[in-house]
């Protein structure tokens, strides 16, 4: 059971726009735990009804690993934007793409380079 399916995915329309595109040319687009599939079955709502501390696109995102206990902290962008010296991830990364949607104090069980891992979203700045 994945936590991502427990919880609905949240997006606004205008983050949603600037998606689509990205998510059309992909052989992946509707594979589990790929950004077309979070898309897929996202709630898009206009900017002022999404609920506070949503992880969208540019949000500052504190996260903790459940199993290391390490805290990361960095900003959701487009891909071309993505710096990780200035702690810039792309959305299209596996980070930015289990995050996208998801609230503050939510677990989200993701599938990143180093295996299937656990966070909790400890703060969201929008």
């Amino acid at each position: 059971m994945k936590t991502k399916e427990l919880n609905p995915v949240v997006i606004t329309r205008e983050d949603y726009e600037m998606l689509k595109p990205l998510i059309e040319r992909r052989a992946d687009k509707l594979e589990e735990m790929s950004l077309g599939h979070e898309l897929s079955r996202a709630i898009v709502v206009n900017k002022d009804a999404l609920p506070p501390f949503t992880v969208r696109l540019n949000s500052k995102v504190t996260v903790l690993n459940q199993e290391t206990q390490r805290v990361m902290e960095f900003t959701i962008v487009m891909p071309e934007q993505a710096d990780m010296g200035q702690k810039k991830v792309s959305i299209l990364s596996p980070m930015g793409t289990a995050l996208i949607g998801f609230r503050k104090g939510e677990e989200v069980l993701w599938q990143v380079p180093a295996g299937l891992k656990r966070f909790r979203i400890l703060d969201v700045v929008n």
